[in-house]
């Protein structure tokens, strides 16, 4: 089950106060019922197998449900489409009820928004919510760049209450006067940093100022500084902050590998370690990189697919749900294009091109070591990229050696089973 809400979580904070551990948030709320979430709402979410509130869920719901603006600082993987998905339904469907029409949704007229910066991260939170949606007879409708307008116009003329959307499309719609967000009661804010570092800042501000009517916000991000901060200050009402801290929990979990290798057997030794994973997810910095990586693994046999955002919509889906249903073994991305993806039972991650810095690293990581599973992360270094990978390291508080490897070192066959700190004498 591709759910981000079953993906791992860690021990958290809540307003400043002790840390709260796992194992108190499931004692004190590990069930939905105990947050407060209606019965035909739990009974939505037991039907798909989700019993227990993750931490950002046990911390965040209740607060939300009470209709105050949340603050939640948590990465992708802590579980936060559910997090603020539960209580957006859970008002929208009261209010629908208040109406005495439940099943007449309006035109272009939401009473939610939710607002996130890729096409990836619109798909999959559709995918969460549009089935608890439909349960609770409400219709959500996923609007996004690179798909056709047209169809998206038909869905939403024909009622929505839920709209998620990417900035761009959004302003698009709203230009056309095809989507009115002035009414929204909840509007969601997923993976602001994120946004902010795209720059799209401006058209969350084009949505804020529209807005007309009483409404909560829930924002979501991995941090709350810079422009994140500013917006909270500016436009939140008196908010609630929560924190789940994951970042080092996630690190340990971890099977960190560097490995230097030469430029002309560098595709040969990704080959080598892609055929003892059975799903692995690839890095890379540019559009053009990530094409030529496919290309030149499938020469060594390997099948792989690439997904960025030169690429038609349709193709990066086809490609992402044949990496997630295991017919494709091996997907090869473009930072900005997996950003908040969640893809379950991920072998390994390989840094092909080296992250920009130690969030990224920690960012195209956390693709693995979900769920409270392990993972292995792989580093490819060539000679002169050595200084800049020990500088990642420092920040994150590793100490690995960096060990040349060539093709055929029978090491890459089982990088989980190699301990190279112990072969170095460090353990």
């Amino acid at each position: 089950m591709t759910l981000e809400a079953l993906s791992g979580a860690h021990a958290g904070t809540s307003n400043g106060d002790d840390p709260v551990t796992s194992d108190d948030l499931y004692e004190t709320a590990r069930t939905f019922e105990s947050l407060g979430v209606s019965e035909e709402l739990t009974k939505a979410l037991h039907d798909q197998g989700i019993v227990s509130a993750f931490p950002i869920q046990a911390l965040t719901i209740a607060d939300a449900l009470a209709g105050r603006d949340v603050c939640g600082k948590a990465k992708t993987g802590s579980g936060k489409t559910l997090a603020f998905g539960v209580p957006l339904l859970q008002r929208a469907k009261a209010t629908r009820d208040a109406q005495g029409n439940p099943a007449a949704a309006r035109p272009a007229r939401p009473l939610a928004l939710v607002l996130l910066p890729t096409r990836e991260l619109a798909v999959q939170v559709h995918d969460v919510l549009e089935p608890l949606a439909r349960t609770l007879g409400l219709r959500a409708v996923a609007v996004y760049g690179g798909a056709d307008i047209d169809r998206q116009v038909s869905k939403l003329q024909k009622g929505v209450d839920v709209i998620i959307a990417t900035p761009g499309r959004l302003i698009d719609l709203g230009d056309r006067g095809e989507i009115s967000v002035a009414g929204l009661e909840t509007l969601v804010l997923d993976e602001a940093d994120r946004m902010a570092d795209m720059g799209f800042m401006p058209q969350v501000e084009w949505v804020l100022r529209r807005l007309e009517t009483p409404h909560q916000t829930l924002l979501f991000s991995a941090t709350l500084d810079g422009a994140v901060d500013q917006l909270v200050k500016r436009y939140l009402t008196d908010p609630v902050f929560h924190e789940v801290a994951s970042s080092s929990q996630t690190v340990t979990l971890m099977e960190h590998r560097f490995i230097q290798v030469h430029q002309m057997d560098k595709v040969k030794v990704i080959a080598a370690i892609c055929r003892s994973q059975e799903k692995s997810l690839l890095f890379v910095r540019t559009k053009r990189g990530a094409d030529r990586l496919v290309e030149n693994l499938g020469k060594e046999g390997i099948k792989a697919a690439a997904i960025h955002g030169d690429l038609r919509q349709a193709n990066r889906e086809r490609a992402l749900a044949d990496f997630s249903n295991g017919k494709l073994p091996v997907l090869v991305a473009t930072d900005v294009a997996a950003r908040g993806l969640h893809i379950d039972a991920v072998d390994g991650v390989i840094h092909y091109d080296p992250p920009e810095d130690h969030k990224a690293y920690l960012h195209r990581s956390g693709r693995t070591a979900r769920a409270g599973r392990a993972g292995v992360v792989v580093s490819l270094t060539l000679w002169n990229q050595l200084v800049e990978v020990e500088v990642i390291q420092r920040r994150l508080g590793l100490r690995i050696p960096i060990v040349e490897m060539f093709s055929n070192d029978p090491r890459l066959g089982d990088l989980a089973a190699w301990t190279p700190l112990a072969e170095e004498g460090v353990i």
